[in-house]
């Protein structure tokens, strides 16, 4: 399974390498378009090679995707976090009630019943 991951990591890094080659021309990226900047006075403009404005885009996409989901499952979490707390809280309480419920028997006996 290694072997395949290190397979596909190689592919993917020849074909990310042939296209950053493939598309290396710059091109101009704007903030906003002419007739807006006009209106405004301002317009913030930058030249960069095509394939850091693609790649780019693709690693804000994955970082955006990953903040997304991270805050959708926000809830779940909270809820997983609630129900553990909870079930550590009944674990404590049944201990307690095991002890008190073996303080009159035999020590022997109150090992084997704390046991199973």
């Amino acid at each position: 399974m290694r072997y395949l991951r290190y397979a596909f990591l190689a592919v993917l890094g020849i074909v990310l390498i042939s296209i950053s080659l493939a598309n290396r021309e710059s091109v101009e990226l704007k903030l906003m378009p002419d007739a807006f900047a006009e209106l405004v006075g301002f317009n913030l403009s930058t030249s960069l090679p095509l394939f850091v404005v693609v790649l780019g885009g693709v690693v804000a996409g994955l970082i955006i995707g990953f903040l997304w989901e991270w805050l959708r499952e926000h809830k779940h979490r909270r809820d997983a976090s609630a129900k553990t707390s909870e079930v550590r809280k009944l674990e404590r309480e049944v201990k307690k009630l095991k002890k008190k419920q073996n303080q009159d028997q035999d020590e022997v006996l109150a090992l084997l019943d704390e046991a199973s």
